[in-house]
């Protein structure tokens, strides 16, 4: 049996891709407003700040809420921060802070070239606990560093990449296909965009894939345009439909800031 896992795991990991970052223009430093919620309902908001700071970083600042009845019934904050290798992409650090009516997490990844450790601290004070964890599996990227790395790729139609990714609590086995291109019209305005298909599967503890129990699929929109924005995102998940869609962007260098159709 573990011989067979062993197997089952290597072919997988075998089709990842190998490319390294591509040569698509840097990302500007911006500041960028998202919606978030299912059925056409908002349930949250969320601001981003992207940078590349000091020691060739970059970073990417994030707070979030959830908004009017939800809130009333699901009292939720979180702060996010994350840090990437501006030559290569990959993950450096990323720090996540959930703040509950009754409860905080705080999850901090370290990443290295074998893997990550994660520190997850439950509640506040003294009789906090917090768990360490060590994931082995080179080449992983958070969240932030796979976004930066699949925006620097060709994204040619057709095109196929898989990605090792590590958000918060687990791996995920992401497939992302390229599979057209449309005008798509957001609060922030209507762009010619990148239509992208996502499938993930959870990375078991012994490499082994298995069914995400709570995701279905997901079809991501990205300008298709020198900044390759992520516009809009609808997510199959249990409760249905859950989608986030950019409001309005704003870059920090004016004078390059554009405005109106893409």
């Amino acid at each position: 049996m573990a011989v067979c896992t062993g197997s089952l795991a290597a072919d997988w990991q075998a089709t990842l891709s190998k490319e390294p970052a591509g040569n698509f223009p840097e990302l500007r430093s911006l500041h960028a407003s998202y919606r978030f919620g299912w059925s056409g309902v908002t349930a949250a908001t969320g601001e981003v700040h992207f940078t590349k700071g000091s020691n060739e970083r970059f970073e990417l600042d994030g707070i979030g809420r959830t908004t009017g009845l939800v809130r009333a019934l699901w009292k939720l904050d979180v702060n996010y921060r994350a840090v990437a290798n501006a030559d290569t992409l990959a993950p450096v650090e990323a720090q996540q802070t959930e703040s509950y009516r009754s409860k905080q997490i705080v999850t901090h990844l370290t990443f290295a070239n074998n893997g990550v450790i994660r520190a997850r601290k439950e509640g506040q004070g003294p009789a906090a606990e917090t768990k360490t964890r060590q994931f082995v599996l080179p080449n992983l990227f958070d969240l932030h560093s796979a976004a930066l790395y699949l925006r620097s790729q060709p994204l040619k139609q057709g095109s196929v990449y898989r990605l090792a990714v590590y958000p918060a609590t687990n791996a995920y086995f992401a497939t992302v296909t390229v599979v057209g291109r449309e005008k798509v019209s957001v609060r922030a305005g209507t762009y010619n965009a990148i239509k992208l298909d996502l499938q993930l599967k959870r990375i078991g503890k012994h490499l082994e894939l298995e069914p995400h129990r709570k995701f279905r699929r997901a079809t991501i929109w990205v300008s298709d345009d020198a900044e390759r924005l992520i516009l809009r995102i609808e997510a199959q998940v249990f409760v249905g439909t859950v989608f986030a869609e950019l409001q309005s962007v704003r870059f920090d260098n004016p004078k390059q800031d554009q405005s109106g159709t893409h």
